[in-house]
């Protein structure tokens, strides 16, 4: 296994301890809903070398790597998705990352993580996708974007990956342990990185 690898699945596997229900029943419940934009096509599956789309427009991203609970979402986002005012941040070989509780089902979370040791972004999630249980290609707000995790969805959690730059994937993780979204996790992390390219396009 690789280093880039192996620096991947870590990430996962952190972040697997944290993640949210954000569209279940409460008053901030599914406040943000996924723009029309936020899925698009997937994308092709089959391009050669592991490389993933071309970032069409780089996002910045000095605020979301110094402080992924302020540079990844703004206090508002936070509020309507239906998370806890406070996330907990980290730092480890990953990358930094930040993670929210569900304000309405305490053992629900959701993460950010800029997977910084790889260099290659997105392409290099492309180039070790025979590692992982599922591998969808799409695209978040216009950005290419794929679900891809090495632990299978049907125990709440889902892993999507958005290449904010060439050079820089962002892996957005959630796993819902309670609620409704406990068997459908994948649209509630979508609304999370469609949140977390707004206000990346907004820094």
């Amino acid at each position: 296994m690789s280093k880039t690898r192996a620096l991947q699945l870590g990430a996962a596997a952190l972040a697997t301890a944290g993640v949210l229900s954000a569209c279940s029943s409460g008053t901030n419940a599914g406040s943000i809903p996924p723009p029309a934009s936020a899925t698009g096509t997937p994308a092709s599956s089959s391009q050669g070398g592991g490389e993933a789309p071309s970032v069409p427009s780089p996002l910045p991203t000095a605020a979301l790597l110094a402080n992924p609970c302020n540079g990844g979402l703004s206090a508002d986002q936070v509020y309507k998705l239906g998370l806890a005012a406070t996330g907990t941040k980290r730092q480890d070989q990953t990358g930094a990352t930040c993670t929210w509780r569900s304000d309405t089902y305490d053992a629900n979370q959701v993460s950010i993580t800029a997977v910084t040791p790889n260099k290659n972004g997105l392409s290099d999630v492309y180039a070790t996708r025979g590692n992982d249980k599922y591998f969808e290609p799409t695209t978040v707000s216009g950005y290419p974007a794929v679900y891809a995790g090495i632990l299978d969805r049907s125990g709440g959690d889902c892993s999507l990956w958005v290449g904010v730059t060439d050079q820089l994937a962002v892996n957005v993780q959630t796993q819902i342990l309670d609620g409704p979204n406990k068997s459908n996790p994948c649209p509630v992390v979508e609304r999370v990185a469609t949140a977390m390219v707004q206000h990346l396009q907004g820094s």
